[in-house]
């Protein structure tokens, strides 16, 4: 039985794999993010739909330009289905990353410019 849930979830992490890798994500002509459309900064998220496309395609420099964190974000996402303890510590390790690296987007607007 065991076997079997393994076996689910890996087949569902190459479905996700795959489909960022086949698809590409839509130009909207306008911001989502309600962080960004308050203040005019981005949020620490901004950019992580197109970094995880351009990651599952392999192309990594776009999309650490895209978001900094977007491979940490790329590991989070796929420790998801697993049930161990080193899952909680990359989700404690990642949203603390993502918290300090919110704060520095919004502090020191020059290091990302629009």
């Amino acid at each position: 039985m065991a076997a079997r849930g393994i076996l689910i979830r890996a087949a569902g992490a190459a479905l996700v794999l795959a489909a960022l890798w086949c698809f590409t994500p839509p130009e909207l002509g306008f911001r989502l993010c309600g962080f960004r459309w308050l203040t005019g900064r981005p949020c620490p998220f901004c950019g992580l739909t197109h970094a995880l496309f351009a990651l599952a395609k392999g192309h990594w420099r776009e999309a650490i330009r895209f978001n900094g964190l977007s491979p940490l974000a790329f590991a989070m996402l796929f420790a998801l289905p697993w049930n161990c303890r080193i899952r909680g510590r990359l989700w404690t390790a990642g949203l603390a990353a993502f918290a300090v690296y919110g704060v520095c987007r919004a502090v020191l607007p020059a290091l990302w410019p629009d």
